[in-house]
């Protein structure tokens, strides 16, 4: 039985934004038709309804695919392009089975725009950069207890992404300032592609 203490620790993770920063910064008008054949054929597990520009908003959102459960974006917040996954509707299971979920899905889109003819190769992922975001501030503000109590789901992850014997060469860092949201960068020194993160996850 756990403790009072630990009880009251316990966060729960709901709500992830994962992103995978990209080593391109330019083309996105060609993501224009590859997002709208993705609703077309409906390819994610996710109902997707629209496609949104907000490219003209410094370092916004930029160019998004609205879902009913989540959305997919190539996003430029902070000057940072990367494929972003938001995941809006709650989630049963653990915080990990959560956050592999929503990594997976960051992953497989950034694999099709990455495979995907009609781009020529304009969208790639940098291999070394992950985000998560947690986008709940009242289940998770950004403060010192519920850094604490995420972390050690947070270093799960970037262990099973990147492999036990690469952690020495991961780094996994907080966001501490507490106006932004609970969030977290895994960076490793060792390039790894979509597949192999993929595969990663799924063993």
């Amino acid at each position: 039985m756990r403790s009072i203490l630990e009880e009251e620790t316990t966060i729960e993770l709901q709500h992830i934004n994962v992103k995978l920063l990209l080593k391109e910064a330019d083309h996105l008008d060609s993501l224009i038709p590859v997002f709208h054949s993705w609703i077309q054929d409906q390819i994610f597990d996710e109902l997707l309804l629209d496609v949104a520009d907000y490219r003209h908003v410094h370092h916004g959102p930029g160019l998004m695919i609205i879902g009913h459960e989540a959305d997919y974006s190539v996003d430029n917040t902070d000057g940072l392009l990367g494929v972003r996954y938001s995941r809006k509707a709650p989630l049963t299971g653990t915080n990990l089975d959560r956050l592999v979920q929503a990594t997976r899905s960051a992953l497989t889109a950034c694999q099709r725009l990455e495979l995907d003819t009609r781009l020529n190769g304009k969208v790639s992922f940098s291999g070394h950069d992950l985000q998560l975001i947690i986008n709940d501030r009242l289940l998770a503000p950004n403060n010192e207890q519920s850094r604490q109590s995420a972390a050690p789901d947070f270093e799960r992850l970037a262990a099973k992404l990147f492999g036990l014997n690469e952690l020495s060469d991961t780094r996994l860092s907080l966001e501490t300032d507490p106006r932004r949201l609970l969030s977290a960068t895994i960076r490793s020194s060792k390039p790894f592609s979509t597949g192999d993160l993929l595969k990663n996850l799924a063993a």
